[in-house]
This record gives structure tokens, sequence and C-alpha cells, in this order.
């Protein structure tokens, strides 16, 4: 089904319905799809880190829990289940432990290598040969050709990028981390470098700790810590906030580790978690792309569950994925012209909106009111959930479910009614939307501290407390 712009506004013309059912479907694929909304999908007692679910940090993951509860309920052995924004994989490693086949699309390459990696099938004896060595080559890399390493090192990076790794790691680090990478790429198996390469990377992007200077990278909005440790203890900056320290000071302090302690523990951990899972890895494809032009034929799909980006950058991945991708060779403007892509990013200039729906239309204007700029960018979100529903229901089978798990955005005080609105223009596109979901997030996994105070600007006391979890329906006709 590939319907224009003009034929999506003129269905929202048709009077919607978003008084959603209060009573179950008659049908049975409906019904179910409705119970399974109807409960408690918060998860929040349950442990998320089996398998290789924490294998590395990523930002705002649903718990596994959620996914499987819909694979096992809505599919079958041997369908195939997709997720067209696949993030870090928690969906496709679900659908494979469920024996599922899954089909993983994403557009950031952080993303894709995280989950191509967890759902690789490995050699372990290879892959403990190859890991027990690496630290132990890159510490006497460093020790028997530090000015050659040191040269090298200067030579990799392009201005832009040195600048970066100057502002947000230390020179020492740098140079422990560039040992690391070097002999990383001397694996000549390529699903073993991404494995390590991985691990790399996970040392970079942590909740706490970690080896740069930033605080909290896995929340994707990075801040130079002010009073800095080193390795022995020492005070590297910020000595004058001792005698006056500024209120929760706490949370701008950062000890820093070594790099190949903190690597030989990852390492270690990864190694757990993949032993754990992969005896189940076999039915998985891990794609580079876009949510709204996907490489699948139409009607190929049993079940969709995925979770969109927040608009206006609200989570912002690449601003954090950068600090480990500079590491795997990428460059920091490459990465800026990769990010102008994304759903949900700020840029409007020249971007070919959709025409909305009504409600969703509304929203937008009354946000355009109180700020022009605003308006345009939350536009440009709900033009690229209507490219991306309008795939989702192009490529989903007949009689089958779209599960969108998606959190709202305040702008200036005002909520966009993320739910609200996708839903309508996923009716606008053919689907029926049977009932709209809601959990709970546990804000000590999912944010940054927020602080004692409201603030409705603030970025980060604007992220969710709660997400909506829409199930669409694809009616047989």
């Amino acid at each position: 089904m590939k319907q224009s712009a003009k034929t999506l506004k003129q269905m929202s013309s048709v009077q919607l319905s978003l008084n959603l059912q209060k009573s179950p479907p008659n049908d049975s694929y409906r019904h179910e799809l409705y119970g399974l909304l109807c409960q408690d999908l918060s998860f929040h007692d349950q442990d998320s880190s089996y398998a290789a679910h924490n294998f590395h940090s990523f930002p705002a993951k649903f718990p596994p829990q959620l996914p499987r509860k819909f694979i096992d309920a809505l599919t079958l052995p041997g369908e195939i289940v997709l997720d067209p924004m696949s993030g870090s994989g928690t969906t496709i490693l679900e659908a494979q432990l469920a024996g599922r086949r899954a089909i993983g699309i994403d557009i950031d390459p952080l993303a894709i290598l995280i989950a191509q990696t967890k759902m690789n099938y490995y050699d372990l004896g290879q892959l403990v040969q190859i890991g027990d060595a690496i630290v132990p080559r890159a510490r006497k890399l460093l020790e028997d050709h530090y000015q050659e390493l040191s040269k090298s090192f200067q030579a990799f990076w392009d201005e832009e990028t040195r600048g970066f790794i100057d502002h947000w790691f230390t020179p020492d680090i740098q140079l422990e981390l560039f040992a690391l990478r070097t002999q990383i790429a001397t694996i000549s198996e390529i699903s073993l470098r991404k494995f390590f390469e991985l691990t790399l990377s996970a040392i970079i992007i942590t909740k706490t700790g970690g080896v740069s200077l930033a605080l909290d990278l896995a929340h994707t909005r990075p801040h130079r810590a002010k009073l800095i440790y080193t390795k022995g203890g020492e005070v590297l900056e910020g000595a004058e906030f001792l005698s006056n320290p500024p209120p929760h000071l706490q949370y701008a302090t950062k000890t820093l580790r070594s790099v190949f302690d903190e690597f030989e523990r990852r390492y270690q951990n990864n190694l757990r978690s993949i032993t754990s899972s992969q005896q189940h890895l076999a039915n998985a494809s891990i794609l580079f792309g876009n949510a709204q032009s996907l490489p699948l034929q139409d009607g190929s799909v049993d079940l969709i569950i995925t979770s969109p980006p927040y608009a206006s950058n609200a989570i912002d991945y690449m601003r954090a994925h950068k600090f480990s991708l500079v590491w795997l060779g990428y460059r920091v403007g490459q990465l800026s012209r990769k990010r102008q892509d994304y759903i949900g990013g700020e840029a409007i200039t020249q971007y070919p909106f959709e025409e909305l729906p009504a409600y969703a239309s509304q929203v937008v204007e009354e946000i355009g009111q109180l700020d022009v700029q605003k308006g345009q960018v939350l536009r440009r979100y709900y033009s690229e959930m209507a490219g991306c529903l309008r795939e989702l229901f192009r490529v989903l089978k007949p009689g089958k479910a779209a599960v969108v798990v998606v959190g709202s955005s305040i702008m200036r005080n005002r909520d966009t009614e993320t739910h609200i609105c996708l839903a309508e223009i996923g009716q606008a596109l053919g689907f029926e939307v049977p009932k709209i979901g809601v959990r709970r997030l546990d804000r000590d996994r999912r944010m940054l501290p927020t602080g004692q105070k409201v603030n409705r600007e603030s970025q980060i006391q604007q992220r969710m407390h709660e997400e909506y979890v829409i199930g669409f329906y694809k009616p047989n006709k």
C-alpha cells in the first residue's frame, strides 16, 4: 500500500475514531492483542540482563520481557518478527530466543554493530584465545613502542576529530585506547574483530564510570565532569570545588579508570553473555537501512515490534555514540552528517512535510504558535513517522499487528501527545488501533538525575515518566 501525502490528508477528513475500544474485539487475534495491551507492561521487578541484553549500554531500551510477551502470544515458531528501528537488538534477540526468524534494521552505525555482534555465532575457543591476548599485547605495544605509537596516533585523526578526542579523553587514556584499537585491528576474522570493537566501545559508553571525561554517556546528554580524579586518586581537574563545593558535586565527580582493566572486565562479561545465548542464534538478519524505505516485500512480516526515537532529538543517539565511533575509525564530521538523517532531528530546511491528519495538525499548530521552529521540528517528526507507519502497513501481512512503543515530549510546556497523534496517523493509513497500553518507566534506569525542583524547560525532566504501547492492527481486506 503506497499512499501519497494528499491521500493521507483526504483520509483525515473522515471521522477517525480515537475513542479506542472499551471492550475486546470479537476475533481471536485482535482479542489477544487487546488483552496484551491491557496488562502491566512495566516489568520493573524482572531481570533484564540475561542472555546478551547487557552486552552494551544503549539509551531508552525497553525491557526484553516486553517484546517477548507479544512474540510468544502473536507468532508461531519460524514466523518473521521485524524491528525496523532495532537499536541494540532487544526485539531481535528475543525473537531468536523464541525460535522466530528476526529482521532488524537501523540507520545508526553503533546500533548495527551492537545487534550484529550480539546475534553472531562464535567459535568460543577461538574467541577466548584471541581475547586473552589483546590486553597483554596492547600493554607491550605501549611500553616497547611508545614513540612510534604516539606518532601513529597523531597521524590517524583529522583536526576536528582530534579536537573532540582531546576535549573528552586524557592523553594517557588516549594512547591506551589507541593501543587496544591497534591490536583489535589486526584480527582478520570480521565477526571476531567486531566483537572486540564493541567491547572497546562498551568501556567508553557506560551509565557510570567509563574512561572518558564525560558523565553518564548511556543517557546521550554527555557533560564533562567538574571534579576529576586520576586513576591514582589525585585531583586532575576541579580542585577549586573542594573548598567550596557546589550543590550535588557528587553527580559531577569522576575518577578515571584503567583502560586495560576495564577492557578485561568487559571482555569477560561479554564472553559470558554470548556463551549463555548463542545456541539460540540462527535466524536473524541485521540490515542498515531507513525505516521510511524498508528493503522488504509487501505482506512479508508476521509481527512488528519497535520503538521510534523521540521528537526533537530528546534522546540524541549520535551525540553519545560518537564517543566510541571515533575510536572505530569514524570522523566527527562524517558522524554529524549521518545524524541529520535520523528520525526526530531538528533540521527542517527543504524537508518534504506530509499533510497530517486533523489532531496531529492541531498539536503542531499549537506548538508552532508558541515557537515557530519547534512547531516545524514536530511537523518533521510526524511526517517522518507517517512515512514509517506507511512502510509498516505495507510489509505487514493482513490480519497481523505492529506494536509501537513511544514516549511523548514537552515543547514549550505543551505535550506533543505522540501516542494519540501516531494512532491517528496510523488509522488514516489503514490501521485499526484496538488499544494503547501504558507502561511506567523506572526513572533510575532510563534517565539522568533530574534534581529536586520541577523545571518544565529542562530537557532532562521533559523525558517521560511513562511510555505508550500502541497496537496497530492491519485488517484483512
